[in-house]
Formats: C-alpha cells, structure tokens, sequence
C-alpha cells in the first residue's frame, strides 16, 4: 500500500506487486487523511510570514540593481504580484491538506506558465512551459497554484463571480477527469500522451466565438515564426562587420557593456567552455549537433517576473555561416521554493534539477535542453540550465481573455498538468482520490476564491512597501 517517502525524493513508479486495485485502494484511503471537502479551506496561519519578508529574502541571492525591476513588474496588478510569488505561495500552502501522494510538481503551475512550443518533430503543443521551481512535492499544490491564477486573472478582467467559478470549475474537473483517463491508459501510452495545437483546432472552432477563434489561429501563427531566425533579426545587428546583439538596457545589455574588455573577453571564454561542459549533458546526436555551432558573442538579459534578478544571458551561435544563427539562453537556477517545505532536490545542481523535473513533466523538450555551473567574475559558483531562446513559443495574454477563452485555456491547462503528474506519479491511486463527483472541484474553487482575497492583500502589502520606501521599485521596463 505505498512506502513512507524522505522528503525531497519522487515517488518511485509502482513496482508490479501493487494491482492497480491496490493503488485505487490506497488514493481512497487518503481521503480520511485530506478529505477532498478540506481543500477549499484557506485561512493564514497565525504567524503567517510577512509576504514582503519572504519576498526580500529572495532578493539577497539576485543581482540587486535589478530587484527594483522584479517589485515594480510584480505591482502592475494582483495577477502580476501573483506570477512572482511562487514563495508566498508555498510558505502558505505548506499549512493545506495533502493526500500525501507525490509527484514531481511545477511549483509554478500557474496560467502565464501554460502555453505552445515546437516539439522535436516541429509539432506546435500546449505544455507548461516553466520550471524553475520543480521539485516532488504535494500534486494538490500545482492544481491550487493554477486554480488561483484563474481565479485571480478572471477578477483582473472584470469577470463576475458566477464566471470566475465556472473557469476554476472547468480547469479543475477537467483535470481530475483527465486523470481519470490517464488512470486507464498502459503507461507507454501515458508517456506519449501530448496536446498538440494542430489537432485540437477542430475542437477550438466548436468552443470558441469566429472572432476568438480567428486570435487563437494569430497566436499560432506568430508563434511559428519565434525561432532563432526571428530572434536573429530583431536582436542583432553587423558592428564593425561582426554579428552583435543589440543593446536594450536594462533588459539586454551585451557583455562588454557592463564589465571591462578583459573581463568580457574572460567570461566570454568561460561561457564558451560552458557550452561544451554543457553539451556532455545532451545526448550524443544533439551533442554533435551543438557542435557545429560557434558562439560569438554574449549578453545579460532580464527575464520574467518572478525571475527577475537572477543570471540570464543570451548567447549568439553561428552555424555553417554568418547567416545560420542558433539563440540559447542559459539561465541561472537557484533552490526551488518548494525547497523549504518538502525537502532539498536529490540533485546538487539546481540546473540539472530544473532539467530533469522538465523532461519527467513534459511531453517533449527542447533538443538543447541541458545544464552545468559557472563561475563568476566575483568567485562565485552559479547552476544553470541552457534552451533555446525562442522556439515558436507563443501564448493568450490572460488580460485578453473573456470568459469563453479563459475556460477553454483552463481546461487545456487542467489536462496538460493531469499528464504531467501521470507521467510521474501514482495516477491510479490520484485518481482515485478524486473520485468520480464534483467535490474537490468544487473544494479548489473555494479555495481559489479565498486565496485571491489572499493575495490582493499581499499585492496592497507590496504597495505599502514601496510608497514607505521600504522597497525600490523601476516600473515600465
């Protein structure tokens, strides 16, 4: 009937002598442990952490010139203040019910964190494509991350109560149906299951408006351009007969802007070692492909919201000539925030542990996708974890959305994180948790509800920081 777990270590895959009877048994039995009524419960704890604390304390690990950046993206609106406070949220989540069935989680299963990249095979999917925060932990909290996102966008664009709760409905009933069919599925059917774009039009044009319909068939359209040749007009220019990225300060600043021409030339040399470090965690076919590419030239980028502050640089590759460009972005991957609650990763590199966490999630990742360390200028050692720059990545804004839209988003969102968590977790035994009723449905959106009364406060929380100047904020950027 399952084994006792240290935390920070997955759940292994049910060995053969567990029936699937055995594993249906024992998601029923965690219903007296976490019934699925008590996750639409949300009150803080007494001696909740001030969210302005935990939001600081982050910010002594990232480059501090740009934490004003991060604060001032994080008050454009309650929903912006929720894309970057992953840690808020985990610090509360750790006081919810849990099933006490792991998986490997996103830890920022939220819905910006949803949307279409190329696979392998130059197929558009829907997937999730963030995740710095993975880790195994709790698979109620993904789903609570996500339901109050929705629920917290919805109320940043006008939606009344009614449609809020029919979106976090939708998202969350067709998660739990979609692990229901996953529940069923052999599990090499399970490991191939993916969203992909194409194949889910038919459907779109029977769920959505022709004027919604004709946005989502712009959004895919756009997103097949976003490649590396797209990235390779906009972001560079030939200096000096020499291909060079374009500097946009404080979001792009190219290498020998910042530091001395030495120093430039040291880190450049010591980023290009890194590409060959980093090419050993590939497999041999993408190694030699990775190969064939040349880097020439480096710059620091500002990346997201929540990540704002962190090491991100992009990097210039030429292939077969000067024309034959390759974009990668290494980003830098500290501990995930889920960290402090469910257990340090099994893996000492954070990079490996975003790289890992996102092929065990994923239906397909980016042939580049990999990891190494780095030093620093100052001595310091940092993990990253390299990818394409853009990869015909394209997604709905949330606050374009109306109601019809955001449903149908969030149903597919519901689906995408059902198939991440079968492919890790025990998908009979969460199945059958859930049960065939609406009840945890309607439990998470209680909940998400709560939560975003929750974070509106926090968000007010923040603003308060800043008009004390508590906090530095550089907003518009």
């Amino acid at each position: 009937m399952g084994i006792d777990l240290l935390p920070g270590h997955a759940e292994p895959p049910p060995s053969d002598d567990r029936t699937p009877t055995e594993r249906a048994e024992r998601g029923k039995t965690a219903r007296t442990i976490a019934p699925r009524s008590s996750h639409g419960d949300w009150a803080p704890a007494r001696d909740r952490p001030d969210p302005v604390d935990i939001l600081e304390a982050q910010a002594k690990t990232r480059t501090q010139d740009l934490v004003p950046i991060r604060y001032g993206r994080m008050l454009a609106s309650p929903f912006a203040f929720y894309r970057g406070a992953a840690a808020v949220m985990a610090s509360d989540l750790q006081h919810t019910p849990v099933s006490g069935i792991r998986v490997q989680a996103c830890g920022d299963a939220h819905l910006s964190n949803f949307g279409i990249f190329a696979s392998p095979e130059r197929a558009e999917v829907f997937d999730i494509n963030d995740f710095d925060e993975t880790l195994p932990g709790p698979w109620e909290w993904d789903v609570k991350r996500l339901a109050a996102s929705l629920a917290i966008a919805a109320r940043g664009n006008g939606f009344t109560r009614e449609q809020r709760d029919g979106i976090t409905l939708a998202s969350v009933g067709s998660y739990r149906t979609a692990m229901a069919s996953f529940a069923v599925m052999h599990n090499v059917d399970v490991w191939y299951a993916s969203a992909r774009a194409q194949e889910g039009l038919p459907r779109l044009r029977e769920a959505l408006s022709k004027k919604d319909l004709k946005a989502a068939e712009s959004i895919l359209a756009k997103a097949r351009t976003r490649d590396s040749m797209h990235a390779f007009a906009k972001l560079t220019q030939v200096v000096d007969g020499q291909r060079r990225i374009v500097s946009d300060p404080p979001l792009i600043v190219p290498i020998e802007e910042f530091i001395s021409p030495d120093d430039a030339d040291r880190v450049t040399e010591a980023l290009r070692q890194l590409m060959l470090r980093y090419g050993a965690t590939l497999s041999a076919d993408r190694r030699h492909l990775l190969q064939s590419f040349r880097l020439v030239h480096v710059a620091h980028k500002v990346v997201g919201v929540g990540s704002v502050g962190t090491q991100a640089w992009i990097l210039l590759c030429l292939g077969r000539d000067d024309e034959d460009p390759l974009f990668l972005q290494a980003k830098e991957a500290q501990t995930s925030v889920l960290a402090p609650y469910v257990g340090a990763s099994d893996y000492e590199n954070q990079g490996e542990r975003v790289v890992e966490g996102q092929r065990l999630m994923q239906a397909s990742s980016d042939i580049f996708l990999g990891w190494d360390r780095f030093m620093d200028l100052k001595g310091v050692a940092r993990d990253y974890y390299l990818r394409q720059l853009r990869d015909r990545k394209g997604a709905w804004a949330p606050e374009t959305m109306n109601p019809s839209v955001m449903t149908l988003v969030g149903r597919m969102s519901g689906w995408t994180l059902a198939r991440a968590h079968a492919r890790s977790g025990d998908r009979i035994a969460i199945a059958a948790y859930l049960g065939k009723g609406d009840v945890f449905d309607r439990a998470l959106t209680a909940f998400a509800e709560a939560y975003a009364d929750q974070n509106e406060l926090d968000h007010a929380a923040l603003q308060r920081a800043a008009d004390e100047g508590r906090v530095e904020i550089r907003s518009g950027v």
